[in-house]
């Protein structure tokens, strides 16, 4: 071979090089699935805060890139279809509204059994997430369902009491006929004659307007979303305490092809989320309790003697979630006095005392 075409040879060579990009950048397809609105608070920040971190994080490296789709509002599940539209892989990643789950995802309802605790949805997401890493029961539950944990979300500061006639305390709940969803319908036990009606945040409004019931236990945030005051113009500030009821997951078949820094992004985005969501919940809180006098509605606080008698009047659903999990092999007993404790550590004590029956 002459000088001049090992010298060719060795150009053509380099411009091919130069030519190529240093790394492929691998495009990764994500479906997104709620069947909730966009205009709910927790979706709206998926598509304003968890995609777009998601993706800046990727980003950094540049080894890949998502391919977002988002389905919200029905169009491939309702709101109680995400868990199963995540296992049969309608969906990538969802996010679970737990509460409509209560039989195959018993652990989450941790906060919900432990009513008239902390208003406050920072403490109580960070005290749930904490106990689904220390013990096992939350995650196996959703492995179960063929997908994976990546964090619990809180989306309401308190549930509180909208009512379609003026409301001032316990007794006017005798009697009534009061929405909610899920665990929350235990709370109705104990009052006299009053009976809980299983609903949503969707259809609320409609079970109020047509009567079908008299109250609907819900959020401040939500109430404003959903133009409650319309049709119910009284609130009875109960505070009965934040929730969790929202946990993003992701398809389990659909996670482990998944690289594995794809998979430690979307599992420190999911709580970063978490928080972002929770501290959200509270400074709209306010506002939207403003925002509902402001619509015409009126806030009547619970006395902190009626708080203390409806309280006391619940069954003890805390102790019953905690023997029912015992009875399945996982430790209840432990993961609700470790939850208990994490909220005193934060500085919140009960109107009751749900580990009163309990063996410490």
């Amino acid at each position: 071979m002459t000088f001049w075409t090992r010298r060719m040879t060795l150009g053509a060579v380099m411009a091919t090089l130069t030519a190529m990009p240093a790394f492929a950048t691998e495009t990764i397809k994500a479906v997104v699935i709620d069947g909730y609105p966009a205009r709910a608070l927790w979706v709206q920040e998926f598509t304003n805060f968890f995609i777009p971190e998601v993706d800046k994080r990727l980003a950094e490296t540049g080894n890949y890139v998502m391919d977002w789709q988002e389905s919200y509002g029905g169009t491939i599940v309702k709101p109680k279809g995400v868990l199963e539209g995540i296992e049969l892989g309608l969906g990538d990643i969802g996010i679970v509204t737990t509460i409509f789950h209560s039989s195959k995802l018993p652990s989450q309802a941790i906060a919900a059994v432990t009513p008239f605790v902390a208003p406050d949805s920072q403490a109580v997401a960070k005290a749930v997430d904490e106990i689904a890493k220390e013990f096992p029961a939350m995650q196996k539950e959703f492995l179960k369902q063929n997908q994976v944990y990546l964090a619990t979300g809180v989306v309401l500061d308190t549930y509180q009491v909208f009512s379609k006639a003026p409301i001032s305390g316990l007794a006017d709940l005798e009697g009534a006929k009061v929405a909610g969803a899920g665990m929350n319908l235990r709370y109705i036990e104990g009052i006299d004659g009053a009976a809980g009606v299983r609903g949503g945040l969707t259809d609320f409004y409609n079970m109020l307007q047509t009567g079908l019931v008299d109250h609907a236990m819900l959020w401040p945030e939500a109430a404003a979303t959903f133009k409650i005051a319309e049709v119910a113009p009284y609130m009875l500030n109960a505070d009965f305490g934040a929730v969790n009821s929202k946990t993003v997951t992701v398809n389990k078949d659909y996670w482990d092809g998944l690289p594995e820094e794809v998979q430690a992004v979307l599992q420190d985005v999911a709580v970063d989320y978490r928080d972002h969501v929770a501290a959200l919940t509270m400074d709209k809180a306010a506002e939207s309790l403003a925002a509902f006098e402001a619509a015409g509605g009126t806030v009547v606080e619970l006395s902190a003697a009626d708080r203390k008698a409806w309280a006391d009047a619940m069954p003890d659903i805390a102790m019953e979630w905690a023997q029912g999990l015992d009875s399945a092999g996982e430790d209840g007993t432990g993961m609700l006095n470790a939850y208990l404790g994490k909220l005193a550590d934060a500085g919140y004590t009960g109107v009751r005392d749900w580990s009163a029956g309990l063996t410490k």
